[in-house]
């Protein structure tokens, strides 16, 4: 940005880029892939090819080396035809950075290649059957055996489980607390990787979702990302621009739903007008607006606060998330309703954003642990 109220030419350059494949590769097949739980891999792999596979990922290991800022308007492009397919491709952006930034030449050498154009797709694994909002008490553990780790147990909620090819999976090396944990890279045939039923979930349905069970799975050591006990710190950092990411999805998606609802209300005639010259209709657009463009705000503030490795990134990462995934359900609450009863059918498309939008406030760090993280970084000043 060139300053806090513009994008650049690239940056302009890149929403459109995204907004045209929106437009014509996953706004119409949206619908179909949410009713009939299709996962569009064909569709992601596309996008692969437009370098959105690899946002962050450096140029010198084949990504597009762009920012945090960047990531985020091609994330709320995307989620505008599809919050769940957007939302995929940013978690596997957030695993294939991990490499680029903490793994090894070798290391990097064996998985981006693939990654970069998704012939290859990867998962970030840290929450556990027992360990969700307490991502540092994860109890699956990884036993040093020569030139190899042994690992032993389960990841819950994984995105793209079963399906995906690599799994950036956090564990247990050492001591309790976040500085016993490691981060290795899991492949899905390595004997012993097996994976639970899908899980059914109230939206999401364009991706898959389910536990990740590690039962004696000998990976090689060489498969370490960064140092030993370097993994919670890795997860973490991976975490501020996964948080962007996903507010960024939130902000697509409520600017659909928007967008939905002032179409609807102009064709939607009660008592001899339309609801849209109702003043109590306009004062509801008029506050989806308004916060819709204070999340967007806060959101490429905190973008650029990440890309420029501020020292207060992590507070703003948590505070973006938690004001963009919040607006973003309040905002598809309220386009159902301008909806009435019609708002509730699958014929109209806010309901599946209703449905998608709401795991925002959960995943990525619940929206209660963002208040957390705020509060506690603030009380340090």
């Amino acid at each position: 940005m060139t300053d806090p109220f513009q994008l650049t030419e690239d940056q302009l350059a890149i929403q459109e880029a995204a907004r045209r494949f929106t437009a014509d590769a996953i706004t119409p097949h949206a619908a179909e892939w949410d009713e009939k739980h299709v996962f569009p891999k064909d569709t992601i792999k596309t996008a692969a090819e437009l370098g959105f596979a690899a946002i962050y990922v450096s140029e010198e290991n084949g990504g597009i080396g762009l920012g945090r800022l960047e990531a985020a308007l091609i994330m709320e492009a995307m989620a505008y035809g599809c919050p769940s397919t957007s939302a995929f491709i940013s978690i596997h952006n957030m695993a294939s950075w991990m490499i680029d930034r903490f793994g090894s030449a070798e290391l990097q050498a064996k998985y981006l290649p693939r990654l970069v154009g998704m012939d290859w797709m990867a998962s970030y694994c840290l929450t556990e059957p027992g360990s969700g909002s307490d991502a540092a008490a994860l109890k699956t553990t990884a036993v040093r055996d020569g030139a190899e780790w042994v690992i032993n147990g389960t990841k819950q909620f994984i995105s793209g489980a079963g399906e995906n090819d690599l799994y950036l999976t956090m564990v247990r090396t050492g001591e309790d607390g976040p500085k016993g944990i490691s981060c290795l890279a899991i492949e899905k045939d390595m004997p012993g990787v097996s994976f639970g039923a899908p899980e059914r979930k109230l939206g999401w349905h364009s991706q898959p979702t389910a536990s990740l069970i590690l039962e004696d799975v000998r990976v090689p050591a060489e498969n370490l990302v960064g140092a030993e006990g370097q993994g919670f710190s890795i997860a973490m950092q991976g975490l501020d621009g996964g948080r962007l990411n996903i507010g960024a999805c939130s902000l697509g998606g409520a600017q659909r739903c928007l967008d939905e609802a002032l179409r609807y209300t102009k064709e939607r005639r009660q008592f001899g007008k339309a609801i849209a010259d109702f003043q109590n209709t306009q004062f509801t657009l008029a506050d989806m607006a308004t916060e819709l463009e204070a999340a967007r705000a806060l959101l490429y503030l905190a973008a650029a606060k990440v890309t420029a490795g501020a020292p207060d990134k992590t507070r703003f990462a948590a505070m973006a998330k938690r004001l963009a995934s919040d607006s973003g359900i309040a905002i598809a609450d309220r386009a159902l309703q301008l909806h009435g009863g019609y708002g509730y059918l699958q014929d109209y498309p806010v309901e599946r954003f209703w449905r998608d939008l709401r795991v925002h406030s959960i995943l990525e760090g619940t929206n209660q642990i963002m208040r957390l993280i705020v509060g506690r970084d603030l009380l340090k000043e």
